[in-house]
């Protein structure tokens, strides 16, 4: 079946984009004696130079079909979707840990889905609910030893951190939506190409942006410092931004918005996967009924989207 084969492709791109953008929640701890806006500039402008180079060949082909109103459209998930987004989440996860920055986003698909159900041909809610459950008692269980005592050690940094993770869960469930309908509507523009104008567009508001980084940091870094800024910054516009972001557009046009958002919890599971590494120890109980609840969510979502034989997963 035609459909089936559509979603279980959509599903592996997703799993993919988030093992690739769990990087971006431990990222913060490997440079944790920068300003977040460092890293966040540093992985954006190496993304802007990416997209540039590898949407250099396909240029004659791709620019002359743009007007101005996907450049805004682009320009405005950039800003909003990758600048602002990863400003907010460095700075969480400095302030507040990785564990709470992942509860406080894994509530995304819950937002998401939510947004979804209201669009033509989706799942209606109530087939829903089920996985909407398993996804809030998944990401209750995931953050509940970091509220129920501030990581950092201090209320006040915690709340702090609190905040920007909300706002961080603000930008994405904008991004998320937006990116989906925009790459819906899009002719003659392939999924691949639209990433790479977004970050075309990333690079160029980063320039704009850099000398704000600069004013609001006043510590010294040595040079072997900065080297590690850069290959971190790197990393993360190829590994996240090119290949995740590609990934996650393959998946945006072989599935529904509605299983779109459920797609996302990929991201909080690696994310937490590569906290314990870091910290280098084992998952909790709590840890563990999480990742059961979270994988229990994914399923019977995609149960219900399997369930419709005249159902098409396909999205725009």
């Amino acid at each position: 079946m035609p459909g089936g084969s559509q979603t279980t492709i959509g599903i592996l791109c997703g799993a993919g984009a988030g093992a690739l953008w769990g990087l971006v929640f431990l990222a913060p701890e490997l440079v944790s004696d920068f300003n977040p806006l460092h890293l966040t500039f540093g992985r954006y402008l190496f993304y802007g130079l990416l997209s540039a180079a590898l949407l250099a060949p396909r240029r004659r082909v791709v620019l002359p079909g743009l007007t101005r109103r996907e450049w805004l459209g682009a320009g405005s998930l950039a800003l909003v979707g990758n600048i602002a987004y990863y400003a907010l989440l460095s700075t969480a996860v400095q302030l507040g840990g990785i564990a709470m920055t992942s509860l406080v986003i894994g509530f995304l698909p819950v937002a998401v889905t939510i947004i979804g159900s209201r669009d033509a041909g989706a799942v209606p809610l109530r087939k829903l609910t089920l996985s909407l459950a398993f996804c809030a008692a998944g990401a209750l269980c995931i953050g509940w030893q970091a509220l129920a005592a501030p990581a950092s050690g201090s209320t006040e940094r915690q709340l702090a951190g609190l905040l920007c993770a909300l706002g961080a869960l603000a930008t994405w469930t904008w991004f998320a939506v937006a990116n989906s309908r925009w790459l819906g509507r899009l002719q003659g523009i392939t999924a691949h190409d639209w990433n790479l104008l977004t970050g075309v567009a990333t690079g160029a508001l980063t320039l704009a942006l850099l000398p704000f980084a600069a004013l609001l940091d006043s510590s010294s870094h040595t040079a072997a410092d900065w080297l590690r800024l850069a290959g971190v910054a790197a990393g993360l516009a190829l590994f996240a931004s090119i290949a995740g972001n590609a990934l996650w557009n393959r998946m945006s046009r072989l599935l529904p918005l509605t299983l779109v958002g459920q797609m996302i919890l990929f991201e909080t599971l690696f994310a937490l996967l590569y906290g314990f590494a870091w910290e280098q120890r084992l998952p909790t109980v709590l840890e563990v009924c999480a990742f059961a609840l979270v994988s229990l969510s994914v399923v019977s979502c995609i149960a219900a989207h399997r369930r419709p034989a005249g159902d098409s997963p396909q999205h725009g």
